[in-house]
């Protein structure tokens, strides 16, 4: 009988040790919790370093463009501010789009409360905003500041600014006489050269870009000439075997012929001196 009641005793001993345990933990949890309860914070101050216009100039474009900042919102919590690492999103739209416009950019910053841009960084990473080189674009920056998934983020003022992009120069050298031939086998005019024109004559669409629509012969090879009738020049590509027939990266006197489609057919052949790439396209 002294066994038997022994044992019982034990178990309301191990009952009684993990009702305790789990009590402590509960009443650890409501600690941790009143400790991270949110409070608040407040919207980050959005400056620039420049009054309303961003100068961008392609000779002077190592040069500083525009250093934004901003103040930190200071997340608070029961126990105080919040001691983890802020993160930003700089947020660049055109004015008038509320910061929703289908090529607004979105910039990504750990900690830091500012960020500095060269004329060049800048040029670049507004030219997704499909602005216009030479053309005065109005823009607005702005940051949001997060914590966490389950914190509210803060969004900055807005600042207006006016900026002037550039177009830089072409990868590729455009062609001096402005115009441009194809010559190769996979051209009705053969390797001939002077080639037949305006068959086999490009058109300047812009400044930088040319198209050709022409039938090619499948499995040939073709180069771009900027002379019709002169062998000492020549736009290729570096490597035939490594080309791929539907386009690619091109450049002023590189050493081996376009590979061309592999089936006969007509194409339209579209030349980017401003990207340094051409395009292959059946028509």
């Amino acid at each position: 009988m002294l066994k038997v009641k022994k044992k019982y005793m034990k178990k309301i001993i191990q009952s009684l040790l993990y009702l305790s345990i789990a009590m402590v933990f509960f009443a650890s949890c409501e600690k941790e919790e009143a400790r991270d309860t949110y409070n608040g914070g407040t919207a980050p101050v959005f400056s620039a370093s420049v009054k309303d216009s961003i100068g961008l100039n392609f000779n002077t474009e190592n040069n500083k463009a525009v250093t934004f900042s901003w103040t930190n919102p200071n997340y608070t919590f029961a126990s105080g501010v919040s001691s983890q690492n802020v993160s930003y999103t700089l947020e660049i739209d055109t004015a008038g789009a509320s910061f929703n416009g289908p090529n607004k950019r979105s910039v990504s910053i750990n900690q830091d409360v500012d960020v500095t841009y060269t004329q060049k960084a800048f040029n670049i990473l507004i030219a997704d905003l499909k602005v216009k080189p030479g053309v005065v674009a109005q823009l607005e920056a702005r940051v949001i500041a997060s914590l966490g998934a389950n914190i509210t983020s803060l969004v900055s003022n807005k600042f207006t600014f006016k900026v002037l992009p550039y177009a830089p120069p072409p990868k590729v050298a455009v062609p001096s006489g402005g115009v441009l031939y194809l010559v190769g086998d996979a051209t009705n005019g053969g390797w001939n050269n002077p080639v037949p024109v305006p068959s086999q004559q490009f058109t300047q669409v812009s400044t930088t870009l040319y198209e050709l629509t022409v039938p090619l012969i499948g499995g040939k090879q073709f180069l771009f000439l900027p002379k019709n009738g002169d062998w000492s020049n020549k736009f290729a590509c570096s490597s035939t075997a490594n080309q791929s027939a539907s386009g690619g990266v091109f450049g002023y006197n590189f050493s081996d012929n376009f590979p061309g489609p592999a089936a006969d057919g007509t194409y339209k052949i579209a030349v980017d001196f401003q990207n340094g790439v051409y395009t292959i396209t059946k028509k």
